[in-house]
Order: C-alpha cells, then structure tokens, then sequence
C-alpha cells in the first residue's frame, strides 16, 4: 500500500509579502527550503494561522539568508503580509517505509530564520 506523508514543513513563518502579479508560486529564503527538505518547484500547501485560508501551490526559490515568504499569483488574494503560515510538502512511499519515516520540520522565529533547538523555538513563539 501507498501512503502520502508529510514530507517537510516550515512551521509558523511570517508572510513578507503577497503580489498578486506575479504568475503564481511561493517565493521562499532558499535557507528555509532547505531546511524543510524542499526543492524549488515542489508542490506545498499553505496553511494561514492568520486567517484560516488554505492554498495549494508551488515553489520558488528566494535569496538565502532574506527570510523572503512571499505568496505570488491569485493566492496572493488569501494572505497578508504579517500572516503567520505553516507551508508543508508531502511525499509518496510504501507502507513499510511510511512507518519509519521522519518528516523535516523547519521551525523559524518572526523573521523567518531556523531556530535549532527546543528552548528557541519557545523563545521565538513567546516573542510573537
């Protein structure tokens, strides 16, 4: 049997921007994608905190280093920037290997970094 899991997630980001004229796509800090286990072009859903609003697209990579989350196209309709956003990709596997699979989960602070360890991660939720 199949199963689909998460495959990575980039937990509680900041949107930095949203332009509705762009073709479409996610913009994101090429650090994050990494993090996350993603690849530019990568299916994702966008799940905002903010509002509620869920939105499938895709990715594009940003500048590293920026902490760019920018959400392009007609889903730019669905978010504000300051919007807090939790982005995942998910992967296709058989049972045996769903079963011992790990996802890769990127927890950021408010401007979008990579936060290492427990203690920051409460830090940086506290600071929001």
């Amino acid at each position: 049997m199949r199963r689909t899991m998460l495959g990575g997630k980039i937990h509680r980001a900041t949107v930095t921007g949203a332009d509705i004229d762009y073709e479409g796509s996610v913009t994101l800090d090429g650090d994050l994608l990494d993090a996350a286990g993603m690849l530019p072009g990568e299916a994702v859903s966008i799940w905002d905190v903010t509002n509620g609003a869920r939105l499938t697209t895709y990715t594009l990579e940003g500048p590293r280093g920026s902490g760019v989350v920018c959400v392009n196209g007609a889903a730019a309709h669905h978010v504000r920037t300051g919007d807090i956003v939790i982005i995942a990709s998910f992967v296709s596997m058989d049972d045996d290997e769903a079963r011992a699979w790990q996802p890769r989960v990127a927890f950021v602070d408010a401007r979008n970094r990579v936060v290492e360890n427990r203690a920051e991660r409460v830090a940086a939720l506290a600071a929001r």
